[in-house]
C-alpha cells in the first residue's frame, strides 16, 4: 500500500491561501478555508497564516498575482519568483489592482495576526482550491517548499484513516491517480510520491517507468476490489430481508455516535474529519422485530475528489440498499446548511434521492434555547437530538421501529402439534406475543408481516 508522507514524521507548520473569484461571497471564501483549516489540522500540521486574494481567475501559471506571490513566499523563504514567467507575472500586478491588496491573515487559533510579518516558517503551502501540474511546479519554485491543494490534503487523511483492506485499496488508487500527473512537477515531494509508487527513492526510476508502474499497480489494485465487491454484493443480498438504516452526512457530523449508541458497537468515535472511512453494519440493540440493521457510512465534504467518490462507490452502495437515510448534520456548526446541500447533492448523484430520509440535527446540547426554537421553527419535521442523551436516542430507535412496525399485522393462530415444526420458523420470522397449549395444538399470537402470514396459511392448509 501506499506510503505515507514525510508529513507524519514531526509536526509541522502550513500557510493556506486561497484565490476569491467573482461570484463567491467572503462568507462562502470563509467558510471553505476555516473547513481547510480543520483538514490541515486533522493531518498534524500547525497553521500559521491564511492570506486570501480576489481575481477574476486563478492565474494559470501561479495561480496568485505577482505582489501576493511574493507575501506567500515570505512565510516560506522563498524568492517569490519563477524564472520564465516574470514577466507574465508583472503584467497580471498592474493588470490586478487587487493583486497586492491586504490579506486577513489568522493565526494558528483562528484570529487575527497583529504583526505585519511572518514571524514564523511554514513548511507546507496549501492551497484551497485544485492545482494544476504547471502551477504546482511554479509555485514549488516561488515558495521554497512542498506545495499541496486541497485534494492532496483529503487524500492523505483517508490514507492514514484506511483500516480494512477495501479501504487501503481504495485511498491507493485514487493516491496513485492524483499523483500520475505530478510526479515530474513537484521537485519538494519527489520522496513521497516515489514511496508511495514502491520505487527505490527519488530520481532512481524514469518518468515514463513510473508512469507505467502506476498504471499496472492501479490495474492491479482494481481487479482486487472486484473480487471485494462481489463478495460485498452476496453480503447485501443476504441483507436484503432485513430493513436498514444508513447514517449519512457530513464528515464529523456525529454519525458514529449515533452508530455506537443505536447498535451497542466499538465503532471509532474520534473529533476529527474523517475518523470513519469503513462501513459497519450492525443490529438495532435491544434487538427488535422487525430486525434493523443500521450502516455507518464515510462521511461527506465539499469539493471531495471526484476519483474518491469512485473509489468509495461501495460504500455509497450500502446507502442506496437502505430503507430509510438518517441525514445526520452537526446542528452547532454555522454551515451545517450548506453541508446538507452538498450530502444531498451526492446521494442525489448516485441516485439515492428517491430512499425515504428523515433530518436529524445532532449536537444540540451545544445549542442555546433561542437557537433551538428557532431551528424547530425552520425545520419542523426534523428531529432535534443529543447522540450521547440516552432519552434522545431512545426516542430515536422507537420512531423506527415505528416506522416500520407499521405494515406488521396482529394475529392469533392455532398450530396443530403434528406441525409443530412451524412454530420453530415462525419464531425466526415473527414477534411471538403469547403461546397457550391446548388438545390439539399451540394457539399462538404473534406479530409479522402479510407475507409471512400469507406462508404460515398455506402450509397449514
Amino acid at each position: 500500500m501506499a506510503e505515507q508522507s514525510n508529513i507524519s514524521q514531526a509536526k509541522k507548520t502550513a500557510v493556506l491561501f486561497s484565490v476569491q473569484t467573482p461570484g463567491v461571497s467572503d462568507q462562502e471564501n470563509a467558510s471553505s478555508l476555516i473547513e481547510l483549516r480543520r483538514l490541515v489540522k486533522t493531518m498534524g500540521l500547525q497553521v500559521v497564516a491564511t492570506l486570501t486574494q480576489r481575481r477574476p481567475k486563478p492565474d494559470t501559471a501561479t495561480i496568485l498575482g505577482a505582489g501576493k506571490l511574493k507575501e506567500l513566499a515570505g512565510y516560506t523563504g522563498g524568492t517569490g519568483i519563477v524564472e520564465g514567467f516574470r514577466r507574465k507575472a508583472e503584467d497580471n500586478a498592474s493588470d490586478d489592482p487587487d493583486d497586492d491588496s491586504p490579506a486577513p491573515r489568522l493565526d494558528e487559533s483562528g484570529g487575527a495576526r497583529s504583526s505585519d510579518g511572518p514571524g514564523v516558517r511554514a513548511d507546507f503551502v496549501i492551497y484551497d482550491g485544485e492545482i494544476t501540474t504547471k502551477q504546482l511546479q511554479n509555485l514549488e519554485q516561488a515558495t521554497g517548499v512542498e506545495v499541496l491543494d486541497r485534494t492532496g490534503v483529503i487524500l492523505e487523511i483517508f490514507s492514514r484513516h484506511a483500516k480494512s483492506r477495501e479501504a487501503l485499496i481504495q485511498v491507493e488508487i485514487a493516491k496513485l491517480t492524483y499523483l500520475a500527473p505530478r510526479l515530474r512537477a513537484s521537485r519538494m515531494g519527489a520522496d513521497r510520491q516515489g514511496g508511495s509508487i514502491g520505487s527505490k527513492g527519488a530520481g532512481e526510476t524514469a518518468h515514463e517507468l513510473d508512469k507505467r508502474r502506476i498504471r499496472d499497480r492501479i490495474s492491479e489494485l482494481k481487479a482486487r476490489l472486484v473480487e471485494i465487491h462481489a463478495e460485498q454484493d452476496r453480503r447485501r443480498g443476504r441483507r436484503r430481508e432485513n430493513f436498514q438504516v444508513a447514517l449519512v452526512g457530513y464528515t464529523n457530523a456525529g454519525k458514529s455516535s449515533l452508530m455506537r449508541q443505536l447498535t451497542g458497537s466499538d465503532v471509532l468515535v474520534e473529533d476529527k474529519l474523517f475518523a470513519t472511512l469503513d462501513t459497519r453494519v450492525k443490529a438495532l440493540q435491544p434487538e427488535t422485530f422487525p430486525p434493523v440493521l443500521v450502516s455507518d457510512t464515510v462521511g461527506f465534504i465539499k469539493k471531495l475528489p471526484h476519483d474518491l467518490v469512485a473509489s468509495f462507490q461501495s460504500t455509497l452502495d450500502e446507502a442506496l440498499a437502505a430503507s430509510l437515510l438518517l441525514f445526520t448534520v452537526d446542528a452547532s456548526d454555522p454551515d451545517f446548511r450548506s453541508q446538507l446541500a452538498v450530502t444531498q447533492a451526492v446521494l442525489k448523484d448516485i441516485g439515492g434521492e428517491k430512499i425515504p430520509g428523515w433530518l436529524l440535527l445532532n449536537k444540540i446540547d451545544k445549542l442555546t434555547s433561542a437557537e433551538l426554537e428557532a431551528l424547530q421553527h425552520e425545520f419542523p419535521d426534523a428531529i432535534l437530538i443529543c447522540a450521547h442523551n440516552p432519552e434522545h436516542i431512545a426516542t430515536l430507535r422507537n420512531k423506527i421501529l415505528q416506522l416500520f412496525e407499521a405494515n406488521t399485522i396482529q394475529t392469533t393462530m392455532l398450530i396443530p402439534y403434528d406441525k409443530g415444526h412451524l412454530l420453530g420458523q415462525l419464531r425466526t420470522k415473527a414477534s411471538i406475543m403469547n403461546e397457550s397449549y391446548g388438545e390439539t395444538g399451540t394457539e399462538v399470537t404473534f406479530k409479522t408481516f402479510p407475507e409471512t402470514l400469507a406462508w404460515l396459511q398455506r402450509m397449514l392448509v
